[in-house]
């Protein structure tokens, strides 16, 4: 990366340049009832570390000591199976009961004479690290992995103390305006959600008093419907397997896949069949017989709906248009073909998505996984419409999906460009432009050269277990006194000229 285009004062230096102690990994230890406290990865959170995020650990007090956590420490993320995730951390604030970090994890302990723990933690969320992290970052098996090596190698932008106070207040300021945006955003596209699932149930319009006639409910057929809604007397109720015919798809066999003289075949999964669309980007194939991908060969109008996978994957799904030829479908997606023109695909699959109760009261839970048999989604009962009603219906309903969808993407947008403006911030910050310079600050260089003669004069400990084994007592004292006021930052807006 770059190393220049930092203000006088500011140095770059690694991140072992400014290291209280040496980098520490956590510790594996097994789960047992009454243990002693251990975070899980899941602690980390918005560079913050949530010390209720634990579990017991079937490890003595004694043996825990070693990687107690205190209040100033950050713990990062050793992988994760996203790039964006490893490497992630969070700083420890107060801590009540004794809690340690594991193998997950990675301590880092600051020179409080170098570098604020607040600025440390907004710097290590920023492009600056990330973008080096992410570089560096090893893959096994799917694992994107960090050890001490590269972090240890990380180059961070230093001012002085004084300044890093000064960008810490500015940043907070403009990073919780923007924090409050994005959460009425999200607030938006959750409402946003809610309506697109509504504006698709086509019962919702109808209505029916009680004191008015209306069709008969579907006859028992051995599942859970719970509360049907009343339907106009010229509607009437069916189950799904007297509209359509459903079948099941392909079971993957191994030794399938390596006979060369099996015809391959594009097939869906349940992660191409989302709720309202299918996501067709990374469709994958299959060797079948001829006759089985004759027979699950999808045909435009086909309805697909997920048999397994979470609980709220079930029944999701969308309407085949051919957008693929000679494709068939796995066997934990359903393919339903309505007979004769009873129904338009799209109402089905409409009112199939908006039938998560149904799919979840008649469906089953493993350990894992959420599934529902072929004899159980037969059984869905299903509102008809008069043929003569249904287009005008699903007119309507593309009518609000248009509005709603164009909403959502006018708020997603929004939320990227949050993201963009977040980003150009901390560049802004960590490249000296955010915060005037004060000619009074003493500069990084000179604090580093003072403390780097003090190490120099001062006599190697020894590196015994026992030593290291051991919680320095003034440093646990330092960690009670408390921080001195910040510096006061001018006034600063997040509408400042910045370019994106």
């Amino acid at each position: 990366m770059e190393m220049d285009g930092l203000p006088d004062s500011w140095s770059w230096v690694s991140l072992k340049d400014v290291l209280s102690e040496p980098l520490i990994n956590g510790r594996s230890v097994k789960t047992m009832e009454g243990g002693f406290p251990v975070l899980r990865l899941t602690a980390i959170a918005d560079g913050k570390i949530d010390l209720g995020e634990s579990k017991e650990g079937a490890w003595s007090a004694e043996q825990a000591e070693p990687f107690l956590v205190w209040r100033g420490d950050f713990l990062l993320s050793r992988g994760n199976g996203s790039k964006r995730l490893v490497g992630r951390g969070g700083l420890v604030g107060n801590v009540g009961s004794p809690v340690a970090f594991p193998d997950t994890m990675i301590r880092v302990r600051l020179s409080s004479k170098l570098v604020s723990s607040s600025y440390f933690r907004l710097l290590w969320d920023s492009p600056v690290v990330r973008r080096q992290i992410e570089a560096k970052a090893r893959t096994t098996a799917g694992i994107y992995k960090v050890n001490q090596a590269i972090l240890e190698g990380v180059a961070l932008p230093l001012p002085p103390l004084a300044e890093q106070r000064r960008i810490v207040e500015a940043l907070e300021e403009q990073l919780s305006r923007l924090d409050a945006a994005e959460v009425n955003v999200r607030k938006v596209t959750r409402r946003i959600d809610v309506l697109l699932g509504r504006v698709t149930d086509f019962t919702a319009d109808i209505a029916v008093g009680a004191d008015e006639p209306a069709a008969p409910f579907p006859e028992e057929a051995g599942s859970i419907d719970g509360q049907l809604p009343r339907i106009p007397a010229n509607w009437r109720w069916t189950r799904l397997g007297e509209l359509a015919d459903v079948v099941g798809g392909v079971t993957k066999d191994k030794k399938k896949q390596s006979d060369p003289d099996l015809p391959e075949v594009p097939y869906l999964r349940v992660a191409n069949v989302q709720r309202g669309r299918l996501d067709l980007e990374n469709v994958a194939t299959i060797r079948v017989p001829p006759k089985k991908a004759e027979q699950l060969r999808l045909k435009v109008g086909d309805v697909l709906m997920n048999e397994g996978g979470d609980r709220d994957k079930l029944g999701r799904g969308w309407v085949w248009r051919g957008e693929v030829s000679d494709a068939i479908h796995q066997n934990h997606v359903f393919r339903a073909r309505i007979r004769q023109g009873l129904l338009m695909p799209e109402l089905l699959s409409w009112y199939a998505n908006g039938a998560a109760k149904w799919f979840e009261e008649n469906g089953k839970q493993s350990t894992n996984l959420a599934s529902i048999s072929l004899s159980k989604i037969k059984n869905l009962p299903v509102p008809v419409p008069p043929e003569t009603e249904q287009g005008r219906i699903a007119e309507r309903i593309e009518e609000r999906l248009v509005q709603l969808r164009h909403a959502r993407v006018a708020a997603e947008r929004v939320l990227r460009q949050g993201g963009k403006l977040r980003n150009a911030l901390l560049r802004k910050a960590f490249e000296g432009n955010l915060v005037p310079q004060d000619k009074a600050d003493e500069p990084a260089a000179a604090v580093l050269a003072r403390i780097a003669a003090e190490r120099a004069t001062q006599p190697k400990p020894k590196r015994t277990r026992k030593a290291t084994a051991k919680m320095p007592i003034p440093r646990a004292a330092e960690a009670t006194t408390p921080a001195p006021e910040p510096t006061p930052a001018p006034a600063l807006a997040v509408q400042q000229e910045i370019e994106l």
